[in-house]
């Protein structure tokens, strides 16, 4: 069973930066893919960015791109998301997710998430 734990998340001002972890645990990384999606209130949970644990392979939603990078510490099997040049509409509760599909962007696709973690940028 993949167990994943996101921390990282808090509150910024608008044009600052945010790193969020996740780590991974309960099975071999390199099987997997990795997500990360965002939420708000009365909204579906909308993709971020997706990561290969094997390749390091990266897809971005347009929304991000530029802005967004997702990078991994192998010995301590966690992905980040290092998030610059953060917006007002950033605001949201960040998760990770396990797949073993890469690039999905249908929450659907992904077997296993996180618990999540707020981020929030002010204006």
């Amino acid at each position: 069973q993949v167990q994943l734990v996101e921390s990282g998340g808090g509150l910024v001002q608008a044009g600052g930066s945010l790193r969020l972890s996740c780590a991974f645990s309960g099975r071999t990384s390199t099987s997997y893919a990795m997500g990360w999606f965002r939420q708000t209130p009365g909204k579906e949970r909308e993709f971020v960015a997706a990561f290969h644990w094997r390749t390091a392979s990266t897809f971005y939603a347009d929304s991000v791109k530029g802005r967004f990078t997702i990078s991994r510490d192998n010995v301590k099997n966690t992905v980040y998301l290092q998030m610059n040049s953060l917006k007002p509409e950033d605001t949201a509760v960040y998760y990770c997710a396990a797949n073993s599909i890469f690039p999905a962007q249908n929450r659907f696709d992904y077997d296993y998430w996180g618990q999540g973690t707020q981020v929030t940028v002010s204006s």
